[in-house]
């Protein structure tokens, strides 16, 4: 059976935090591969959209590129709509019926659970992984595996607000995202 970890996002711009917490997760719990998912509209949050889905994709797969255990699974990307969670899994239940899922979530996203599309349900049908700062836990009601992970203070927005303000993002984004970035002329480079 494979054991595989789903890290998803919208990725824009897909940054070291994002590749760290998956190395992570995938060593930790020494998985298969981890399956990194852009959504298209994310259920809870607003998206404003400051690039294609073409070059979101193009993006990620720069960044795990090197990487044999790191994927990128468009599913989401591939339907209308919101992404719900519930509706993905059982896409992916169905096309991998020999793999068990492991949602990777942050710390943060862990109390919105109660609030999740069909969670009751979800529960039953995938293992959720919450990162955590070592030293801290989330209480929660739900079954879910703790992973520590040193904290990066990384984020898409805080790269995006640095590239349109025309400062330092070298370390924060792979260098071949980088590139990409500056080739494009994405976020107001």
């Amino acid at each position: 059976m494979n054991h595989i970890g789903i890290i998803g996002g919208t990725f824009d711009p897909p940054h070291i935090g994002h590749l760290f917490i998956a190395t992570e997760v995938l060593t930790q719990l020494n998985l298969s591969e981890v399956w990194f998912m852009p959504n298209r509209i994310p259920p809870h949050k607003e998206r404003k959209s400051y690039v294609t889905d073409e070059e979101r994709v193009e993006m990620l797969s720069l960044a795990i590129s090197g990487q044999p255990k790191f994927k990128l699974q468009p599913i989401e990307l591939d339907r209308e709509g919101p992404s719900y969670t519930y509706d993905t899994i059982l896409l992916l239940r169905e096309q991998y019926r020999n793999t068990k899922f492991y949602f990777i979530i942050g710390g943060d996203m862990v109390e919105y659970l109660p609030h999740w599309h069909k969670i009751d349900e979800l529960m039953d049908m995938i293992t959720f992984v919450g990162v955590k700062r070592p030293g801290y836990s989330f209480p929660t009601q739900y079954s879910i595996i703790e992973v520590d992970v040193p904290q990066l203070d990384i984020s898409s927005s805080m790269i995006r607000k640095r590239l349109r303000e025309k400062r330092n993002t070298m370390y924060l984004v792979p260098e071949k995202v980088r590139n990409y970035i500056e080739e494009k002329h994405l976020y107001g480079t």
